[in-house]
């Protein structure tokens, strides 16, 4: 169930993101990237233990990064950022042992993540076979 709700719930955010406007801005998907990466950041201090919110920091951290290269560069790493951050809650449990986290996360999560980086790079493969109008 957390598969399915994750990856619904990442394609209605989508649609309603673009029918409202709120996509229109590049940083909308870079600011998404952000928040589901600090997620984990929050369980840590859920869980109460130091050396996990450190360890979740430092992975946050990576995400951050990789949102703010692709808002300022390259729009791909957003997608690749988005995808890589659904790969890595599927192995996180392994990784990092976050008691904080609730059981159903990583597979909703995970889900959530794909899927907006799926749409993400529909709408980047759409928008760049586009005529330019300025030609």
């Amino acid at each position: 169930m957390p598969y399915a709700i994750g990856s619904l719930l990442s394609l209605v955010v989508a649609i309603f993101a673009r029918r409202v406007g709120l996509d229109r801005d590049r940083a909308f998907y870079p600011t998404v990237t952000i928040v589901v990466a600090s997620y984990y950041v929050l369980f840590a201090v859920i869980g109460g233990s130091t050396p996990v919110l450190a360890a979740e920091m430092l992975v946050m951290a990576a995400f951050v990064i990789a949102a703010v290269v692709g808002f300022r560069a390259r729009p791909w790493l957003v997608v690749m950022a988005l995808a890589a951050h659904g790969a890595f809650d599927a192995v996180h449990g392994h990784v990092i042992d976050n008691a904080g986290m609730p059981p159903w996360w990583p597979a909703f999560c995970g889900s959530y993540d794909v899927g907006a980086a799926l749409w993400l790079a529909w709408l980047m493969r759409r928008d760049s076979s586009r005529p330019s109008r300025s030609a």
